[in-house]
């Protein structure tokens, strides 16, 4: 994983007030509960006292008290009571459960997963989405590194082969580019697809003319995708780490070709099974691919159609190694 980042790792509607909410992300078994001003909070499921799970406690005055001997613990991790001791008795200072920063928006609960900061930066997400459009969502589970996820979607070429009956129909099989541009945060990416017809070879990306159009697809480091299909309709994945061989994409469909009421949300769930189906055909595929994990030096051989893939690489390491 990519460190000092912002990553989402639940849906909002996943954690209820007064309830305690246990995942694996990250590589870690981490527990999640609301504060009583509702913030989520992040910590690792483990008790400094023994080891106990701390999921299997209660929540105690905005407090998570341990299942095992009753210690309870604040929002920042700090052991606030020692039943044993006595409730007149400050806590030892190492009492400490580790506790990860988090924050709400957009329908999602995102951790920093890195080292503490005084200013964090802004949470991932994209500024033009917002009210006007209807949406619907899935989680769907993947046995496979986060990155390798990432990657399918960053794939341009892959469509009329992996979904020759859905969003492959066509036969474009020549990928002229495509075009990649790194942003400050982020990758644009422009396709340019288009059926062989035998006398022509794929057009390398600088010969291409500057482009006209928004892009088509925007990644986000660490974990953001985003299809721009159209200016009325978008879908969004969170590509979310679970551990080294797993990982839960977050899908999110929008729309707002169909404005009416009622309407327009209908129109927005039905979107959903076909992307199920396109999510169940990459998945398919993706599962059989050695190694697990992706990267620079894996042995694959790529060829120019993969830049937008070996650009991903080549900055996922920089960031890996704080070097961008």
């Amino acid at each position: 994983m990519i460190p000092d980042q912002w990553y989402v790792v639940l849906r909002s509607r996943e954690l209820k007030p007064g309830k305690l909410v246990t995942a694996l992300r990250m590589g870690e078994r981490m527990v999640f509960w609301r504060d009583q001003e509702g913030n989520p909070v992040c910590q690792v499921d483990r008790c400094p006292h023994r080891g106990a799970a701390l999921s299997l406690g209660n929540l105690s005055e905005n407090h998570i008290q341990c299942p095992f001997h009753g210690f309870e613990f604040d929002p920042d991790g700090r052991c606030v009571l020692v039943p044993a001791n006595g409730v007149s008795v400050a806590p030892p200072k190492a009492l400490q459960v580790t506790t990860y920063p988090a924050r709400e928006a957009h329908g999602y609960v995102y951790i920093w997963w890195g080292k503490e900061k005084k200013e964090y930066p802004a949470l991932p997400w994209f500024d033009d989405l917002d009210d006007s459009f209807a949406t619907s969502e899935l989680v769907d589970h993947w046995h496979v590194h986060y990155s390798r996820a990432i990657e399918n979607q960053l794939d341009v070429f892959h469509l009329p082969f992996v979904h020759h009956d859905s969003i492959g129909r066509g036969n474009a099989t020549v990928s002229d580019g495509p075009q990649a541009v790194l942003r400050t945060d982020s990758m644009e990416i422009w396709v340019y697809n288009r059926k062989d017809d035998g006398k022509t070879a794929a057009q390398k990306a600088g010969s291409l003319p500057k482009p006209q159009r928004p892009p088509f697809l925007i990644f986000k480091f660490p974990n953001l995708w985003m299809n721009r299909i159209s200016e009325d309709m978008r879908i969004t994945v969170f590509f979310t780490p679970v551990d080294e061989e797993n990982c839960l994409l977050y899908l999110r469909n929008y729309q707002r070709f169909v404005r009416v009421p009622l309407i327009r949300k209908l129109i927005a769930w039905m979107i959903n099974p076909g992307s199920q189906y396109i999510l169940n055909q990459d998945k398919r595929v993706v599962s059989t691919q050695q190694p697990k994990k992706s990267g620079l030096h894996i042995g694959e051989i790529l060829i120019p159609a993969d830049g937008p893939i070996i650009l991903y690489r080549k900055i996922r390491e920089k960031m890996q190694q704080n070097n961008y």
